[in-house]
C-alpha cells in the first residue's frame, strides 16, 4: 500500500491560509489586550495595597510622635537633673537630649536611604512571565513550521 499526498488547491489554500493569518492576528491582538489588562490590574492592587499602607502607618506615626513628644520632654527634664548644672540652667537638659535624637535621626536617615535603594517599584510580575512564556511558545511553533 502506498501513501499519496494529496494535491493542494491554490484558491482554497491561499483563503485558507488568509483566514488563518486573520484569525491568528486577530487572537494574537486579544491576547495583547489581555496581557495588557493583566499588567494594569497588577500596578493597580499593588499601588492599593501601598497607598493603604501609607495611610495606616501615618496615623501609627502620628500616635508615635505624641507618645516620643512626652517622652522627650521626660528625658530633658531628667537630664537636667543627673547633669552637673545648677538648678537654673534647665535648658542644657533639652540640649542634650535634642542631640541624641539628632543623632539617632542620622542613623535612621541613613538606614532608611540604604533601604529605599533596595527597594524597586511595582512591576507586574505575572504578566511578564506570561508574555515571555507567549513568546516562548510563538517562538518554538515558529521553529516547528521551519522545520516542515
Amino acid at each position: 500500500m502506498s501513501y499519496q499526498i494529496p494535491e493542494p488547491e491554490d484558491a482554497g489554500t491561499s483563503a485558507s491560509i488568509a483566514s488563518a493569518i486573520q484569525e491568528i492576528t486577530e487572537k494574537a491582538q486579544l491576547l495583547v489586550k489581555d496581557e495588557i489588562e493583566l499588567a494594569k490590574t497588577e500596578v493597580e492592587l499593588k499601588v492599593k495595597a501601598l497607598g493603604k499602607g501609607a495611610v495606616i502607618g501615618a496615623a501609627a506615626g502620628i500616635f508615635v510622635l505624641a507618645a516620643l513628644l512626652m517622652v522627650m520632654h521626660g528625658l530633658a527634664w531628667l537630664a537636667w537633673y543627673i547633669l552637673p548644672v545648677d538648678n537654673a540652667s534647665f535648658f542644657w537638659g533639652f540640649f542634650f537630649v535634642a542631640g541624641v535624637f539628632l543623632v539617632l535621626a542620622a542613623i535612621a536617615g541613613l538606614l532608611a536611604s540604604r533601604f529605599f535603594k533596595k527597594g524597586s517599584p511595582p512591576k507586574p510580575v505575572m504578566a511578564i512571565e506570561e508574555g515571555k512564556r507567549i513568546q516562548q511558545t510563538v517562538n518554538e511553533a515558529r521553529a516547528a513550521e521551519v522545520q516542515r
